[in-house]
């Protein structure tokens, strides 16, 4: 197959809650990729975007291995020819395209924590149609939309629902007890890399793949 490189459509600063849905223009049926089956346990994978300096949450998304992979990702503008977005749930996140999403949003100044939890197929199923049904959501709204389809799954229900990224992280932490993968790009913290620590390279050039 031959691959062309296809620069990530994504704006320069950072990708968040801030950016609407809206702008999201959406790419021809032959063009936008299906879904994608992953080949690993049904889970759920939290993403929490915050700033290298002082910590603080800028945005926040959740990645659904059920039957198939997505990420529920609201008020958030990650852009790609090949990704189709339906609501607020970006379908298609093969293994490439969660390190261009990764990679987009870490950087300098800002660094991708992510905790992952092995669910039931069912809870995995219920989180994927809860965030199909979600829609688009408003400026602002990651955080709020994200831990409430997380409140209706079974097992989440003692989550905090809540507007700020860093208090769904930390009740995540609480209610799972998930360990934390901290994902850096073009930045080592003061004192070197944590034990938890994954410093990556820049991956917001993505191939894309012509049959």
């Amino acid at each position: 197959m031959k691959r062309l490189l296809l620069a990530l459509a994504a704006i320069a600063t950072l990708a968040g809650c801030g950016a609407r849905n809206a702008d999201y223009e959406q790419p021809a049926p032959d063009v936008a990729r299906g879904s994608y089956v992953h080949g690993g346990p049904p889970s759920l994978t939290l993403i929490t975007i915050r700033t290298n300096d002082s910590g603080k949450g800028s945005h926040t998304a959740l990645m659904i291995n059920a039957e198939e992979r997505v990420i529920f990702d609201p008020a958030g503008s990650f852009r790609h020819a090949q990704i189709r977005r339906e609501g607020d749930v970006l379908v298609g996140i093969s293994p490439i395209f969660w390190e261009g999403f990764r990679s987009m949003h870490a950087r300098a100044t800002h660094r991708v924590e992510t905790q992952t939890v092995i669910v039931s197929p069912e809870v995995a199923s219920q989180a994927l149609a809860l965030a199909y049904r979600s829609g688009a959501a408003p400026s602002a709204y990651c955080a709020r939309n994200t831990s409430s389809l997380l409140k209706q799954l079974p097992g989440f229900e003692g989550l905090r629902s809540t507007w700020f990224p860093t208090q769904l992280e930390e009740s995540f932490i609480e209610v799972t007890g998930a360990e934390t993968t901290i994902y850096y790009e073009d930045y080592t913290p003061p004192g070197g890399l944590p034990a938890n620590g994954v410093l990556g390279v820049d991956r917001t050039t993505v191939p894309r793949v012509e049959s």
